[in-house]
């Protein structure tokens, strides 16, 4: 199939698919097996002795938790979900989710570097303040919201049954181990499928459609926002390399690169499926929307003060 805006290349489509897929699984298989050392080794509810009491509290920790445990957003699915059937609340979970990605040292790094010249500690931290911002915000709104309206009936199950801790007869440690890494692995194969499809559909989208399409849009800074997120969406890139792209885009406004650096890691293709692994499909095209619409506007605010 061609066309000026659609050009199908299996090469092209092959070297996409690969590049994404071995950037990921790396985090995936690393998330895979913290979380299946969460399952076996982290005692049941010991997440909310460690919280402040003050759910407001808890949630601005979880914003900030990605600056001593940085997770790439490929591998965190899998640890948020052993850590909420641990007893972390879905909403303060919710917020590590989506922080952590942006909120760490290696994407600080890696964000200044990529902008050198072009006022690299500026974007720096106005890329971490702003993923902080919008994922305590998040977190915030998932906080009213019933467990059955955003996790899945086989978490909730897991929740409704939540592991117990033998403290009386306790198990052996090479036991634990091997428990540990079966559930990993469960996890990997569970999340890998949701991974594989949302990289193939991304790696569709990014080789087959023109992307001289959005050249255009750069001109306005209420088109240019959204089709740098909309871009930052299609191509699936890992935080801590979507900096080096992002500032290739010379053409675009600051707000529209600050606007990639945030959605993506946040939201793509790929983790519109990997997050359903744990979410149900109406709070995940929910969030999707909430955050394409939230830090949109946050942006273009941005721009309106003179950024």
């Amino acid at each position: 199939m061609s066309g000026d805006w659609f050009s199908f290349s299996l090469p092209d489509f092959s070297y996409a698919f690969l590049s994404v897929l071995l950037e990921g699984v790396p985090f995936i298989l690393f998330g895979t097996l913290i979380s299946g050392l969460i399952d076996q080794f982290l005692p049941s509810r010991v997440m909310t002795r460690f919280l402040p009491r003050s759910a407001f509290l808890g949630i601005c920790l979880s914003g900030s938790l990605g600056l001593i445990f940085p997770m790439c957003e490929c591998g965190i699915v899998p640890v948020i979900r052993r850590l909420i059937a641990k007893g972390l609340p879905v909403s303060n979970a919710i917020t590590y989710m989506l922080a952590a990605p942006i909120v760490n040292p290696i994407v600080a790094v890696s964000t200044y570097a990529a902008f050198r010249g072009q006022g690299a500690e500026e974007f720096t931290v106005l890329r971490l303040g702003l993923g902080y911002f919008v994922a305590v915000l998040v977190g915030f709104a998932v906080l009213n919201l019933p467990l059955t309206a955003v996790l899945r009936s086989k978490i909730l199950a897991g929740l409704a049954h939540p592991p117990h801790d033998h403290q009386h007869a306790p198990v052996p440690f090479g036991q634990r181990l091997v428990g540990a890494m079966d559930a990993g692995v469960r996890d990997f194969l569970d999340v890998m499928v949701y991974f594989i499809l949302g990289v193939a559909v991304a790696s569709v989208f990014s080789t087959a459609v023109n992307q001289e399409l959005f050249l255009p849009l750069a001109l306005n800074d209420w088109l240019a926002v959204p089709s740098m997120m909309t871009l930052a969406g299609v191509l699936s890139l890992c935080s801590s390399s979507d900096a080096f792209i992002a500032a290739t885009f010379v053409s675009f406004p600051a707000v529209a690169k600050l606007a990639f650096m945030v959605f993506g890691p946040m939201m793509d293709l790929k983790l519109l499926f990997i997050y359903s692994a744990v979410f149900t499909k109406r709070f995940v095209l929910g969030l999707a929307i909430g955050l394409f619409v939230l830090i949109g506007l946050l942006c273009v605010r941005l721009s309106v003060i003179g950024l």
